[in-house]
């Protein structure tokens, strides 16, 4: 890699030189990366430099490793600029971590971790005149001196004999990840230095010290030099060197002042069509609320139309909706889907509280369904599957929805579907770090999975729920349970309601979309589908369930409806011998 110099706002400004190689292994399983953003971030985010090293025994922890890397150094700066850059990395890791371990568990590697998708990882973020220091396994974070090097973060391995060590922490290896963190004081002339364990343990740190010292500015070549003595030592393993040498420090005043301007953001009194706010021109209110306001307007510079959403007056002393807010906002940079809304992000900093979002040209689907009141079936096949490609942009992050309903769903003219609003949405990896954010029922109640309305944490199964009460009410125009849900205070409530059939409301509909559509709104969320992809396949052909219910008795099939015939029929026969004599 060339060497390159980088400049964050004239003040602070790097040199590093990075090199990595398979070495004597087929496949490099080491990822590492640098970001140095071309906005305003440059200052609210600073410098990110982050390595991480899969582990031996998986053969997919390159994947790991690539994920962890890449992902931090694109999440990272998707994070509010009002959060700190502790708060940002931490929620960013803890995310990514959650994201790993729920690939291991869903894959053939679920019951033995040290095959699944499992790597150390080491994160440098430089801000003004700190570097602050995320560090989860064995790669290694040193200061370098002229004569040695000072190691700035602790090993997560276990010897368990003087050739065999397993690690005690890594990302990915559960489903709780405990990050060390520490900040320094950096000054002019201060030198980096980042590995993985096939460089670091093959050379004494004089020896490492001296090659980078020798180098001079030619940090790319330090960086190589390196990875070629630990190879000459024998080394067996992947090997990545990074060394970065600080040039010049902003100035901590300047970068608190601009922090406490973005972390004290005062709230916006009620816009009126025609006011000028941060260079959007407002147009007219969408929706007013306790909890918020939504405005349409105009960017002055580039004539787009764009929703500005706003925390109400009555939020302003309400931490926990504060901090959902701000993750409300997180959320929407990290999906990048056509069913899922975008974020409009011009390169300006805002002067009030608020989040702006592209304008889907459309209506809700509420107003859509009032519009459409008896649908083709193949329409509602297609709005549905549309629904569930938004919705997998959230799984794939392990992000739950948790309040998907038509007011939250809008359809424009050419029937595309765009999913908005994520002030409910559900992080994992964020529980233990933020729980007042991520507990109880968020969603409309008559929407809800029975489960969330109970206290239970919200799963993709909660969504699959929600989409399947709106595939049933797009086709009938009611809901499946009626609006007993949330009424019921326990399961033995829930125990007491049944499914109304769609067919004796549409008798167009075919027994086996009925049948579809019953299981993904299953109130148990265990009988419910396992894969989104399931149910919208029986919504398009009968599954192998039904076809084999078919050919069940209609004792066995639907015993209700059997005993209900029966006992009609001896009525009848009792009646008629009553008649006759």
């Amino acid at each position: 890699m060339k060497e390159t110099t980088l400049t964050m706002a004239s003040t602070l400004s790097i040199t590093t030189g990075q090199h990595s190689q398979a070495g004597r292994k087929p496949v490099n399983q080491d990822f590492h990366g640098l970001l140095v953003p071309d906005n305003h971030q440059l200052v609210t985010k600073g410098i990110a430099v982050a390595l991480a090293d899969g582990i031996s025994s998986s053969n997919v922890s390159q994947v790991a490793s690539e994920s962890a890397v890449a992902g931090f150094l694109t999440d990272y700066y998707s994070t509010p600029d009002s959060w700190s850059v502790k708060q940002s990395a931490q929620r960013v890791l803890r995310a990514t971590n959650a994201w790993l371990h729920a690939q291991t568990r869903q894959s053939q590697y679920r019951y033995d971790r040290d095959r699944g998708y499992v790597c150390t990882l080491s994160v440098m973020v430089l801000k003004s005149a700190t570097a602050h220091l995320f560090h989860v396994g064995d790669s290694r974070i040193y200061r370098v001196h002229p004569d040695r090097l000072e190691q700035l973060t602790s090993d997560h391995r276990l010897w368990l004999s003087p050739e065999q060590s397993c690690l005690t922490r890594a990302m990915g290896i559960g489903h709780q990840l405990d990050i060390d963190y520490h900040q320094i004081g950096i000054v002019p002339g201060d030198t980096f230095l980042l590995t993985t364990d096939g460089v670091h343990e093959h050379l004494e740190d004089r020896t490492m010290a001296a090659t980078i010292h020798a180098a001079g500015d030619e940090l790319d070549q330090a960086a190589q030099a390196l990875v070629a003595q630990a190879l000459e030592n024998g080394s067996d393993d992947n090997l990545t060197a990074q060394v970065i040498r600080v040039d010049s420090v902003a100035s901590d005043t300047d970068n608190a002042e601009l922090f406490r301007e973005l972390s004290e953001r005062p709230f916006a009194d009620e816009l009126r069509p025609g006011q000028l706010l941060d260079g959007y021109r407002i147009l007219r209110q969408i929706h007013a609320s306790s909890r918020s306001h939504v405005y349409l307007a105009e960017d002055e510079d580039s004539a787009a139309r764009v929703v500005l959403k706003l925390p109400s007056m009555e939020q302003r002393h309400d931490p926990a909706y504060l901090e959902q807010f701000s993750t409300e906002q997180w959320i929407a940079r990290r999906i990048n889907n056509p069913h899922v809304v975008r974020p409009f992000e011009p390169d300006r900093r805002g002067t009030v509280l608020y989040q702006a979002t592209r304008f889907v040209e459309g209506c809700t689907l509420r107003q859509w369904m009032l519009d459409n009141p008896k649908p083709t079936l193949e329409k509602v096949r297609s709005l549905v599957e549309q629904i569930a490609r938004g919705l997998r942009a959230f799984h794939r992050l392990e992000m739950v929805h948790q309040d998907l309903k038509p007011e939250n769903i809008m359809v424009d003219a050419h029937g595309t579907v765009t999913l908005i609003d994520f002030g409910a949405t559900r992080v994992a990896g964020l529980e233990e770090a933020a729980p007042s954010i991520n507990t109880g029922p968020r969603g409309a109640a008559l929407y809800s999975a029975p489960e969330t309305l109970f206290g239970e944490p919200a799963t993709w199964l909660a969504d699959q729920f929600s989409m399947g009460v709106i595939s049933y009410q797009l086709l009938t125009g009611n809901l499946p349970y009626g609006a007993e849900i949330p009424k019921a205070r326990g399961t033995s409530d829930l125990k007491r309601l049944s499914y109304r059939p769609a067919r004796q409301l549409r008798d167009d509909v075919p027994g086996w979309v009925d049948h579809a559509i019953a299981r993904a709104v299953h109130l148990q969320p265990y009988k419910r589908y396992p894969a989104l992809s399931e149910y919208l396949t029986e919504l398009r052909r009968p599954g192998q369930d039904w076809q084999q219910r078919q050919q069940q008795p209609l004792m066995e099939r639907q015993p209700v409806v059997f005993w209900q015939t029966v006992s009609a029929l001896l009525l009848l026969a009792l009646l008629t011998v009553l008649a006759i004599r």
